[in-house]
Protein backbone atom coordinates (compact mmCIF):
# COMPACT_ATOMS: atom_id res chain seq x y z
CA UNK A 1 0.00 0.00 0.00
CA UNK A 2 2.82 2.40 0.91
CA UNK A 3 4.62 1.59 -2.35
CA UNK A 4 1.41 2.15 -4.32
CA UNK A 5 0.82 5.50 -2.60
CA UNK A 6 4.40 6.57 -3.34
CA UNK A 7 3.98 5.67 -7.01
CA UNK A 8 0.74 7.62 -7.21
CA UNK A 9 2.39 10.62 -5.57
CA UNK A 10 5.31 10.51 -8.02
CA UNK A 11 2.86 10.25 -10.90
CA UNK A 12 0.99 13.34 -9.69
CA UNK A 13 4.26 15.23 -9.27
CA UNK A 14 5.35 14.29 -12.80
CA UNK A 15 2.03 15.46 -14.23
CA UNK A 16 2.32 18.75 -12.33
CA UNK A 17 5.88 19.28 -13.64
CA UNK A 18 4.71 18.68 -17.19
CA UNK A 19 1.89 21.20 -16.82
CA UNK A 20 4.24 23.81 -15.36
CA UNK A 21 6.84 23.17 -18.05
CA UNK A 22 4.23 23.36 -20.81
CA UNK A 23 2.99 26.70 -19.53
CA UNK A 24 6.54 28.08 -19.67
CA UNK A 25 7.26 26.66 -23.12
CA UNK A 26 3.92 27.74 -24.60
CA UNK A 27 4.31 31.25 -23.17
CA UNK A 28 7.89 31.51 -24.48
CA UNK A 29 7.61 29.89 -27.90
CA UNK A 30 3.90 29.73 -28.67
CA UNK A 31 1.76 26.63 -28.92
CA UNK A 32 2.86 25.55 -32.40
CA UNK A 33 6.59 26.06 -31.88
CA UNK A 34 6.78 24.42 -28.45
CA UNK A 35 7.72 20.78 -28.98
CA UNK A 36 7.08 17.76 -26.80
CA UNK A 37 10.87 17.35 -26.56
CA UNK A 38 11.25 20.90 -25.24
CA UNK A 39 8.46 20.42 -22.71
CA UNK A 40 10.01 17.16 -21.49
CA UNK A 41 13.42 18.80 -21.19
CA UNK A 42 11.96 21.69 -19.20
CA UNK A 43 10.10 19.27 -16.92
CA UNK A 44 13.04 16.88 -16.61
CA UNK A 45 11.01 13.84 -17.64
CA UNK A 46 11.12 11.33 -20.48
CA UNK A 47 8.84 11.33 -23.51
CA UNK A 48 7.47 8.05 -22.25
CA UNK A 49 6.37 9.81 -19.06
CA UNK A 50 4.82 12.58 -21.15
CA UNK A 51 2.70 10.19 -23.20
CA UNK A 52 1.76 8.24 -20.09
CA UNK A 53 -0.01 11.36 -18.81
CA UNK A 54 -1.05 13.08 -22.04
CA UNK A 55 -1.85 11.44 -25.39
CA UNK A 56 -0.72 14.57 -27.25
CA UNK A 57 0.48 18.14 -26.89
CA UNK A 58 -3.08 19.20 -27.60
CA UNK A 59 -4.36 17.21 -24.62
CA UNK A 60 -1.72 18.83 -22.43
CA UNK A 61 -2.89 22.26 -23.51
CA UNK A 62 -6.51 21.35 -22.85
CA UNK A 63 -5.51 20.25 -19.34
CA UNK A 64 -3.97 23.70 -18.77
CA UNK A 65 -7.13 25.34 -20.06
CA UNK A 66 -9.29 23.19 -17.80
CA UNK A 67 -7.16 24.07 -14.78
CA UNK A 68 -7.67 27.77 -15.45
CA UNK A 69 -11.41 27.30 -15.91
CA UNK A 70 -11.59 25.36 -12.64
CA UNK A 71 -10.06 28.37 -10.88
CA UNK A 72 -12.71 30.62 -12.44
CA UNK A 73 -15.48 28.21 -11.42
CA UNK A 74 -14.24 28.29 -7.84
CA UNK A 75 -14.38 32.08 -7.82
CA UNK A 76 -17.91 32.09 -9.21
CA UNK A 77 -19.06 29.68 -6.53
CA UNK A 78 -17.41 31.78 -3.80
CA UNK A 79 -19.24 34.89 -5.02
CA UNK A 80 -22.68 33.30 -4.65
CA UNK A 81 -24.24 35.02 -1.65
CA UNK A 82 -26.89 37.66 -1.10
CA UNK A 83 -29.16 38.81 -3.90
CA UNK A 84 -28.34 38.16 -7.55
CA UNK A 85 -27.23 41.80 -8.14
CA UNK A 86 -24.94 41.55 -5.10
CA UNK A 87 -23.53 38.29 -6.44
CA UNK A 88 -22.80 39.82 -9.84
CA UNK A 89 -21.04 42.82 -8.29
CA UNK A 90 -19.01 40.44 -6.13
CA UNK A 91 -17.97 38.53 -9.25
CA UNK A 92 -16.35 41.63 -10.74
CA UNK A 93 -13.80 41.52 -7.92
CA UNK A 94 -12.47 38.28 -9.39
CA UNK A 95 -11.02 40.11 -12.40
CA UNK A 96 -7.53 40.91 -10.99
CA UNK A 97 -6.98 37.28 -9.98
CA UNK A 98 -8.23 36.03 -13.36
CA UNK A 99 -5.96 38.48 -15.19
CA UNK A 100 -2.98 37.41 -13.10
CA UNK A 101 -3.67 33.73 -13.78
CA UNK A 102 -4.18 34.32 -17.51
CA UNK A 103 -1.25 36.67 -18.09
CA UNK A 104 1.23 34.03 -19.24
CA UNK A 105 -1.43 32.24 -21.24
CA UNK A 106 -2.74 35.06 -23.44
CA UNK A 107 -0.64 34.53 -26.57
CA UNK A 108 -0.93 30.78 -26.16
CA UNK A 109 -4.72 30.95 -25.90
CA UNK A 110 -5.07 33.32 -28.84
CA UNK A 111 -2.85 31.12 -30.98
CA UNK A 112 -4.72 28.02 -29.94
CA UNK A 113 -8.10 29.62 -30.63
CA UNK A 114 -7.03 30.17 -34.23
CA UNK A 115 -6.84 26.41 -34.59
CA UNK A 116 -10.39 25.93 -33.35
CA UNK A 117 -11.79 26.71 -36.80
CA UNK A 118 -9.69 23.89 -38.26
CA UNK A 119 -9.86 21.26 -35.53
CA UNK A 120 -13.16 19.89 -34.26
CA UNK A 121 -11.70 18.70 -30.95
CA UNK A 122 -10.19 22.10 -30.25
CA UNK A 123 -13.42 23.84 -31.24
CA UNK A 124 -15.48 21.67 -28.92
CA UNK A 125 -13.09 22.26 -26.02
CA UNK A 126 -13.13 26.00 -26.70
CA UNK A 127 -16.86 26.50 -27.15
CA UNK A 128 -18.00 24.20 -24.33
CA UNK A 129 -16.90 26.49 -21.45
CA UNK A 130 -18.34 29.52 -23.24
CA UNK A 131 -21.73 27.83 -23.52
CA UNK A 132 -21.52 26.57 -19.95
CA UNK A 133 -20.92 30.08 -18.62
CA UNK A 134 -23.74 31.40 -20.77
CA UNK A 135 -26.10 28.82 -19.25
CA UNK A 136 -24.76 29.64 -15.78
CA UNK A 137 -25.52 33.35 -16.15
CA UNK A 138 -28.89 32.69 -17.79
CA UNK A 139 -29.87 30.66 -14.72
CA UNK A 140 -28.63 33.49 -12.51
CA UNK A 141 -30.72 36.01 -14.45
CA UNK A 142 -33.80 33.80 -14.08
CA UNK A 143 -33.11 33.66 -10.35
CA UNK A 144 -32.89 37.45 -10.28
CA UNK A 145 -36.24 37.72 -12.05
CA UNK A 146 -37.81 35.27 -9.61
CA UNK A 147 -36.53 37.15 -6.56
CA UNK A 148 -37.86 40.44 -7.96
CA UNK A 149 -34.49 42.07 -8.59
CA UNK A 150 -34.74 42.06 -12.39
CA UNK A 151 -37.39 42.94 -14.90
CA UNK A 152 -38.82 40.17 -17.07
CA UNK A 153 -35.98 40.16 -19.60
CA UNK A 154 -34.76 37.42 -21.92
CA UNK A 155 -32.29 35.46 -19.72
CA UNK A 156 -30.28 34.16 -22.68
CA UNK A 157 -29.77 37.63 -24.14
CA UNK A 158 -28.81 39.04 -20.74
CA UNK A 159 -26.41 36.13 -20.20
CA UNK A 160 -24.72 36.76 -23.56
CA UNK A 161 -24.29 40.40 -22.57
CA UNK A 162 -22.64 39.42 -19.28
CA UNK A 163 -20.32 36.90 -20.96
CA UNK A 164 -19.42 39.50 -23.60
CA UNK A 165 -18.55 41.97 -20.84
CA UNK A 166 -16.37 39.39 -19.10
CA UNK A 167 -14.53 38.27 -22.24
CA UNK A 168 -14.06 41.83 -23.47
CA UNK A 169 -12.66 43.02 -20.15
CA UNK A 170 -10.37 40.01 -19.93
CA UNK A 171 -8.88 40.66 -23.37
CA UNK A 172 -8.52 44.39 -22.78
CA UNK A 173 -6.95 43.84 -19.38
CA UNK A 174 -4.41 41.41 -20.82
CA UNK A 175 -3.59 43.44 -23.93
CA UNK A 176 -3.42 46.81 -22.15
CA UNK A 177 -2.94 46.08 -18.43
CA UNK A 178 -2.07 49.69 -17.57
CA UNK A 179 -4.75 51.24 -19.75
CA UNK A 180 -7.31 51.45 -16.95
CA UNK A 181 -8.25 50.18 -13.53
CA UNK A 182 -9.94 47.13 -15.01
CA UNK A 183 -11.50 46.01 -11.75
CA UNK A 184 -13.16 49.42 -11.46
CA UNK A 185 -14.23 49.27 -15.11
CA UNK A 186 -15.72 45.82 -14.47
CA UNK A 187 -17.56 47.01 -11.37
CA UNK A 188 -18.95 50.16 -13.01
CA UNK A 189 -19.81 48.26 -16.19
CA UNK A 190 -21.73 45.70 -14.16
CA UNK A 191 -23.62 48.50 -12.38
CA UNK A 192 -24.68 49.90 -15.76
CA UNK A 193 -25.94 46.49 -16.85
CA UNK A 194 -27.72 45.95 -13.52
CA UNK A 195 -29.44 49.31 -13.87
CA UNK A 196 -30.82 48.17 -17.22
CA UNK A 197 -31.93 44.83 -15.77
CA UNK A 198 -33.48 46.30 -12.62
CA UNK A 199 -37.17 45.73 -11.95
CA UNK A 200 -39.13 48.68 -13.28
CA UNK A 201 -42.33 50.11 -11.86
CA UNK A 202 -44.77 49.70 -14.73
CA UNK A 203 -47.72 51.11 -12.82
Amino acid sequence: MILENNMQQRSLETRARLLEAALKCFAKDGYNAASVDAICAEAGVSKGAFYHHFPSKQDLFLALLQGWLTTIDGGLDAARHGSVPETLIEMTEMLPAILAAADERLLMFLEFLLQASRDEKVWQATIAPYRRYQDYFAALIREGIAEGSFDDVNPQVAARLLVSLAVGLLLQGLLDPNGADWEEVAREGMKIILKGLAKQDHA
